[in-house]
């Protein structure tokens, strides 16, 4: 079975890198952007993004939490993980069904959740 495709948005190199690599050890395929309009194009291109993984700060035309409604409005089924370590996040401010994790976040906290939100996502299929 091919893996699933993630989508890690995040503008320091450094952060994506290491999110990169813990999807990637999660068994996930992972695809990188910088920033929304970046994650936007790749959305555009490819159909098989299950899930967008981004922060909230970023440089661009939005940030994350931003991004999150246009995706949430443009490709409902795809699944949001928001993550930020500056930016306190209320769930009244997500689309549905978003998770937020505050920066530093525990790498099996995230590799949990995006397993468990994947595997429900099959389950309603």
């Amino acid at each position: 079975m091919k893996s699933s495709a993630i989508l890690v948005v995040e503008d320091d190199a450094l952060i994506r890198l290491s999110a990169v690599d813990l999807v990637t050890s999660a068994g996930f395929e992972a695809v990188e952007a910088a920033n929304a309009d970046e994650a936007i194009r790749i959305l555009e291109a490819r159909q098989d993004i299950r899930l967008v993984f981004t922060d909230v700060e970023m440089p661009g035309t939005m940030d994350g939490i931003k991004l999150a409604h246009y995706i949430k409005r443009r490709w409902p089924p795809v699944l949001l993980i928001i993550a930020s370590g500056r930016a306190i996040v209320q769930e009244s401010d997500l689309p549905e069904g978003t998770r937020f994790f505050p920066k530093p976040y525990q790498d099996h906290t995230i590799v949990k959740e995006i397993s468990r939100m994947i595997k429900a996502l099959d389950a309603r299929r």
